[in-house]
């Protein structure tokens, strides 16, 4: 099956490890990978700061550059949740609004992209080590996600998966919430963390590493040994640390 990757901004700048182990995955699971280099953002942070109309701006290049009809997979449940959800509100009786439902039907989370749409679930991969896996908002409450990136884990041998109380709990980044509520977003992290370090686990995986990365900056100031990785980096694994 031919896809076409969308690697958000955040990715694409701070975490590039995480778009390259997804195209491992992908191709693992028997995919041709297509990668265009001039996309850019989704247009989900304009949005939630309130600011609608720059945002189509984005959202008219982001459908500019997924053209034709083939899935468009990223290791991100928070832009495919927004793509999926908010393009046809946001397109809403507008000439646009036929393209923005089409695209909204295209996208795919890379879990539920291999689980629900490949019915493929083990890609080979060795993992040692004891992990806990983080629900994202994005993922539970945007993508309905929640099963298919436990059953990817359950299927890396060596690898322990351990799950942590108040799973579904916010981990507190939510995007600029994190910078305008600092307390309440560095106590809802420690909250995480706690609940994490209880089951004993070395590695907090998620599907979004705009949690994990508002995660790790709360272990690191708590010089916690705990380590965070994106379920990509722990599928594409064989047998090394990731």
């Amino acid at each position: 099956m031919k896809v076409q990757l969308f690697i958000p901004c955040f990715v694409d700048q701070l975490f590039p490890d995480v778009a390259f182990n997804m195209v491992k995955v992908l191709e693992k699971a028997g995919c041709e990978v297509h990668y265009n280099p001039n996309q850019t953002c989704c247009g989900q942070p304009a949005f939630n700061a309130g600011f609608w109309g720059e945002s189509r701006e984005v959202c008219n290049k982001f459908m500019d550059d997924f053209t034709g009809n083939d899935p468009i997979v990223a290791p991100s449940a928070s832009c495919i949740g927004f793509v999926k959800n908010y393009y046809s509100k946001l397109y809403e009786n507008s000439a646009q609004q036929q393209r923005a439902r089409k695209i909204s039907e295209q996208v795919y989370e890379l879990s539920d992209f291999l689980v629900n749409k490949l019915g493929v679930t083990n890609l080979g991969a060795r993992f040692e080590g004891k992990v806990t896996y983080h629900d994202s908002c994005a993922a539970l409450r945007e993508c309905n996600i929640k099963q298919e990136p436990r059953v990817l884990l359950q299927q890396v041998a060596g690898l322990e998966l351990i799950e942590m109380a108040d799973t579904e709990t916010c981990c507190g980044f939510g995007g600029s919430f994190a910078v305008k509520f600092e307390p309440i977003s560095i106590a809802m992290g420690d909250q995480k963390i706690t609940h994490a370090t209880a089951t004993g686990a070395d590695y907090i995986v998620s599907t979004d590493m705009s949690c994990l990365m508002h995660i790790d900056g709360c272990l690191k100031h708590k010089h916690s040994g705990l380590k965070v990785l994106h379920l990509a980096d722990v599928l594409a694994s064989e047998g090394r640390e990731a």
